[in-house]
């Protein structure tokens, strides 16, 4: 290809010369750079990689053609498989642009050596979340990689979204239903935490500080919303035994990781050291939204904040979403590492009677 090229325009350059008699001189070297001058510009519409380019977008544009076309008759004649197949594609482009964001937060941090509680709320956020997204992401990108495999993902789409899919590949009908149905599930185990609080309280050896603790319990169960000041009280009994995340039941620890939506079918020691790590993260990213201000945060970042730590906001309205969330980093914020087993406690003694009881602070 080269030497044809090369050959081509050694002649193209002669016959160019041939029309230049009347400019012609006697000495080799100006006939020897013309002919080296034309060759350049020439030669290079025929490189191999403007071809592979030229072919590339060739390709691409045939490709996006047929997707729309195919996309349309969906749209006319199978309308629903057709909602399917746009919240497949559009949960993709979804995945991979938090890829792509995650991947830009960990290079900040490896260059920048910033530490992961000392970063931005949203970047915090979308690197907790994406980690969790991407555990249960990897098996349906597995299945989809064969050719035609897309279509067994769409039925699993149909028939398991719930239990397969991550909210990327769910419709905004299908994020209200589920988010109902999640925050139901954990509503289920409230009752269990607080019995499981109001048994341990026994076991603390302080009079007054267990008295706290009893009608702390007493309050939520018969339906109240305490008060930040009298959950901040007993905040001391969460740093030690018996209330500390190492330090509670095998149940115990197991009701609470339902309210993380943990599974809870592992020895207690593992779930003690998950409870922890969790709890621990949760507490970074409310020092992190202290940071921003919650005013700072839009409708959607408000609701995903309010379900993260106990609530399901979509029922509540904005002012209503927003006090609750005050409520919640003003107990965050005066917590220590150490008692992040009251943080835990809080998805329940926060969220079980909001806003049904009147709200005090």
């Amino acid at each position: 290809m080269a030497l044809s090229c090369s050959r081509l325009c050694s002649r193209l350059s002669l016959i160019r010369l041939s029309g230049l008699s009347s400019n012609r001189t006697t000495n080799g070297f100006y006939l020897l750079d013309i002919s080296h001058q034309s060759r350049l510009p020439l030669c290079r519409y025929y490189t191999s990689s403007n071809v592979r380019r030229g072919i590339g977008r060739y390709v691409s544009s045939r490709l996006q053609r047929a997707n729309a076309k195919y996309e349309g008759f969906l749209k006319r004649r199978f309308p629903r498989f057709y909602q399917l197949h746009h919240t497949f594609v559009q949960g993709f482009k979804m995945l991979f642009q938090d890829a792509r964001d995650a991947r830009r937060i960990k290079a900040k941090m490896l260059v920048d050596g910033v530490k992961f509680q000392d970063l931005h709320y949203r970047e915090m956020e979308k690197l907790r979340q994406f980690r969790r997204d991407l555990i249960k992401a990897i098996p349906l990108v597995v299945i989809s990689i064969p050719p035609f495999a897309n279509y067994l993902v769409f039925i699993l789409m149909y028939f398991f979204p719930r239990q397969l899919l991550i909210p990327h590949f769910w419709t905004p009908q299908q994020q209200l239903e589920f988010r109902r149905f999640y925050h139901s599930y954990r509503a289920q185990r409230h009752q269990a935490v607080l019995k499981e609080l109001e048994y341990t309280s026994h076991q603390v050896k302080n009079g007054h500080l267990r008295g706290l603790l009893k009608n702390l319990c007493a309050k939520v169960q018969s339906g109240g919303n305490p008060k930040v000041s009298e959950i901040l009280a007993v905040k001391s009994l969460f740093s030690g035994a018996p209330l500390a995340v190492d330090a509670l039941r095998s149940n115990h620890m197991r009701y609470i990781s339902s309210l993380l939506f943990l599974t809870p079918r592992l020895p207690g020691f593992l779930i003690g050291r998950r409870l922890n790590s969790h709890a621990l993260e949760l507490l970074q990213l409310d020092r992190a939204l202290s940071r921003l201000g919650p005013h700072q945060l839009t409708d959607s970042e408000l609701r995903q904040a309010c379900y993260v730590r106990g609530i399901n906001a979509d029922s509540l309205g904005t002012n209503q979403s927003r006090e609750w969330l005050s409520q919640w980093l003003q107990v965050s914020s005066a917590l220590k590492d150490s008692e992040v087993s009251l943080l835990l406690h809080c998805i329940v003694l926060l969220s079980a009677n909001y806003p049904s009881a009147p709200s005090r602070h």
